[in-house]
């Protein structure tokens, strides 16, 4: 293993944890009116669990489990970014005062998304062939 390789889980972790942290502090901030709050429930319950499905895909049992913990956290990273969207297009917030967040949004797509294929290749090489 290089130190890269072993870094890159622990990094993935704290920088998923930021990006919940941020989340939270962003819900805070929003209006008290319904129509927020309610918006805002969703985003956090999603831009949180993200971090969280990547912590359970580090404890994964078998690769097939990291994948699928991996996928969670992807779709989870979808939704957070489908809230923020809809937390801009309704007015709540400007997109200047989101673009920072949807961008780390983006990378992190992009990050778990090159994980997930490297594992599934992993996966596949890895099993026997029938004969």
């Amino acid at each position: 293993m290089t130190e890269e390789s072993i870094r890159q889980p622990q990094d993935l972790r704290i920088r998923t944890k930021h990006f919940a942290i941020r989340i939270i502090k962003l819900y805070s901030a929003m209006p008290k009116h319904v129509v927020a709050q309610t918006i805002g429930k969703q985003l956090l319950r999603s831009g949180t669990s993200v971090g969280a499905h990547i912590q359970e895909g580090f404890r994964a049992r078998s690769k097939a489990e990291y994948v699928s913990k991996l996928e969670g956290g992807l779709q989870e990273l979808a939704e957070t970014t489908y809230w923020m969207d809809l937390i801009v297009e309704a007015g709540v917030f400007s997109l200047s005062k989101l673009s920072r967040l949807m961008d780390e949004a983006k990378e992190l797509n992009a990050v778990l998304t090159t994980c997930v294929k490297k594992a599934k290749a992993n996966l596949t090489a890895n099993k026997p062939r029938k004969i």
